[in-house]
């Protein structure tokens, strides 16, 4: 189990900064250059370089070396592993509720014939 929720820790953990969050909008729209992906952060290069580094150690990013500049790209897989794991979660609710909904309107039905004996 704790193998399985290493990646998973990872990926929670990246998005939780909003900066990072951020850099992952951007990607998703197409690659970008770590210089454009700093522009509208109000922090240095060096900062946006270790946010990359969080980013990338989580499976959410790739970077290749293009020419003199470093180019990031998404990684759609790691999402799919943190929208896996948030679909169950929301499958177990929604059928937790549904049953407690079930057993409200039982106990209002057996509820209702008791006033009317």
């Amino acid at each position: 189990m704790l193998n399985q929720t290493v990646p998973l820790d990872r990926v929670f953990h990246a998005l939780a900064d909003p900066s990072r969050r951020g850099m992952v909008e951007r990607l998703s729209r197409g690659p970008a250059s770590v210089g454009e992906l700093a522009r509208p952060l109000a922090m240095s290069l060096p900062a946006v370089v270790q946010h990359l580094a969080v980013l990338e150690g989580s499976g959410l990013v790739r970077s290749e070396k293009v020419g003199r500049v470093r180019v990031c790209r998404i990684e759609p897989a790691a999402l799919g592993t943190a929208e896996r794991w948030i679909a169950e979660r929301r499958t177990l609710w929604e059928h937790r509720l549904d049953r407690l909904g079930d057993l409200l309107a039982e106990d209002a039905d057996a509820s209702h014939r008791g006033r009317e004996s």
